[in-house]
């Protein structure tokens, strides 16, 4: 009895605390309606991975029975602090001894969160036994205030910015990934530790690559491709293709437009279950921006995106009187404003000392300055005009950033443009950053960065980046790599290859 009197307290089961969502108002009503479905589907499900997205990108869960979920969803769940704290090799960056110097008092000591489902996201996966489902959550201290490290909590924000002014950004996902054969091997614990990546797992190349398109490249890997596509569409994402890209077994995948919300909810869980059943089938996905293996080739992610207004469903980029090969002087306004953050929100779209290896010359379809051009797979926007379905692509993202901070850097970036209303012009900006650490001195310097995340989240994301650079630099000081495989180091590929 004295166990059951903790559980349904929230002690010892992790079960955030009676009633919390309703105490705080923390669901609107179409959250309350998509709960009362949830709970509908509960006794057809076993378990449940309650899912969050870390600073990093990477989602980070706990598994609970379908039973212990009922109360979690009104309740919330504790979870530890901890993913806020290290950076991309687990080793502490942020001091939650002493002064964690982020302004988040809840730090101290790794005090726990509560995490609070949202209801919208429930998701059977499409498994066999035992019967799982995913949900991801929003993060909240113990006081029912949100959460200033959430990324999540930040395109939430800037979503209702778009919302008071009558506006809905529309986003298109295509991404471009690897898939590799799994060849057996250690497990990687080899030298593991707190700041110290053991082993990259051992692949081999599932065919030759460079031959773009190639419908033979993408049937031989067809086997695992194609269940993998009926997978997505299984778990309700709007898929629009599957293609082979250059490099060897590197593949695209695109999504149709969405809300932006749901395109960043999209792409945590396109990653996470698609890098998961990869493994099951004996192969590994990476969503690195450049493996250091023979031959590969940098992917990239490219960020499509519009704005429509919510009263008139009209596309804010659609030239109405010019000729279809335009776009609205909205439109370059939202360009503007992309172009001349670019610099400081860099670090957001290519958050990794490996995802620099690509903005470089050798990679003649990556940007490398900062500009905007039609129809232009060069420039770092590029304007596809149609009419109605006039949108603008971004190219400067890699594939493993964080999808809340991208999109939510992307979206608060050309809403001030839009609002300031001066068209995008054909001068010179800043240029891109050409490493991690000139990125995080862009975000550091800039005030925009700090508009968007506030303040404890830049400094947070600050002091994981100093530290994943500093690892980095002393790597190499002490191993002076001469490099291969297009410069990447072992360092880069043990750091990012797996977890990515």
């Amino acid at each position: 009895m004295v166990s059951r009197s903790w559980s349904l307290h929230g002690g010892e089961s992790g079960v955030g605390r009676p009633s919390f969502v309703a105490e705080f108002g923390l669901w609107d009503e179409r959250q309350a309606a998509a709960a009362e479905q949830v709970e509908l589907q509960l006794d057809d499900v076993d378990l449940v991975r309650v899912v969050f997205c870390d600073p990093h990108g990477l989602a980070r869960s706990k598994t609970v029975p379908a039973d212990v979920f009922r109360s979690v969803l009104r309740n919330g769940m504790d979870f530890s602090a901890g993913p806020f704290l290290f950076d991309t090799g687990h080793a502490v960056a942020v001091d939650f001894l002493g002064d964690a110097g982020v302004g988040v008092g809840e730090l101290l000591g790794a005090g726990d969160f509560v995490l609070v489902p949202d209801p919208r996201t429930f998701q059977v996966l499409p498994r066999n036994e035992p019967r799982t489902a995913w949900v991801l959550g929003d993060e909240y201290l113990r006081d029912g205030t949100p959460h200033p490290l959430s990324p999540r909590g930040v395109l939430r924000r800037v979503c209702a910015d778009y919302d008071r002014h009558e506006l809905s950004p529309v986003i298109g996902l295509e991404v471009e990934w690897y898939l590799t054969r799994l060849t057996g091997g250690p497990v990687g614990n080899a030298g593991n530790g707190f700041g110290l990546q053991g082993p990259a797992p051992e692949v081999a190349a599932v065919n030759p690559g460079y031959q773009f398109n190639l419908d033979s490249y993408y049937d031989s890997v067809a086997d695992v491709a194609d269940p993998l596509a009926a997978m997505l569409m299984k778990l309700g994402l709007p898929l629009r293709s599957f293609e082979h890209e250059s490099g060897p077994g590197q593949l695209e995948t695109t999504f149709n437009p969405m809300l932006a919300l749901d395109a960043a909810d999209a792409m945590l869980l396109f990653r996470t279950q698609l890098k998961q059943e990869c493994r099951r089938r004996g192969y590994h996905a990476s969503f690195m921006t450049l493996p250091r293996l023979e031959s590969f080739d940098a992917s990239g992610w490219h960020l499509h995106q519009s704005v429509t207004g919510t009263k008139t469903g009209h596309n804010l980029f659609a030239e109405d009187d010019g000729p279809q090969d335009a776009i609205s002087a909205q439109g370059q306004a939202y360009i503007e404003g992309l172009l001349s953050r670019a610099r400081e929100f860099c670090l957001l779209s290519v958050p990794t000392v490996n995802g620099y290896r690509r903005l470089a010359p050798e990679f003649s379809l990556a940007p490398t300055s900062v500009d905007w051009r039609f129809e232009d797979r060069s420039a770092m926007v590029r304007v596809l005009a149609g009419g109605s379905s006039t949108h603008v692509e971004n190219r400067v993202g890699e594939p493993c950033a964080n999808p809340y901070l991208l999109i939510a850097a992307q979206l608060h970036a050309g809403l001030e443009g839009l609002l300031a209303g001066v068209p995008a012009g054909r001068g010179s900006y800043p240029a891109l950053p050409r490493t991690l650490r000139e990125a995080l001195e862009a975000f550091r310097a800039g005030d925009s960065a700090e508009r968007l995340l506030g303040a404890p989240l830049k400094s947070c994301l600050a002091k994981l980046k100093e530290s994943e650079a500093a690892r980095f630099d002393a790597w190499c000081a002490a191993e002076r790599p001469e490099g291969s495989a297009g410069g990447v180091t072992e360092w880069e590929h043990r750091e990012y290859f797996g977890a990515f």
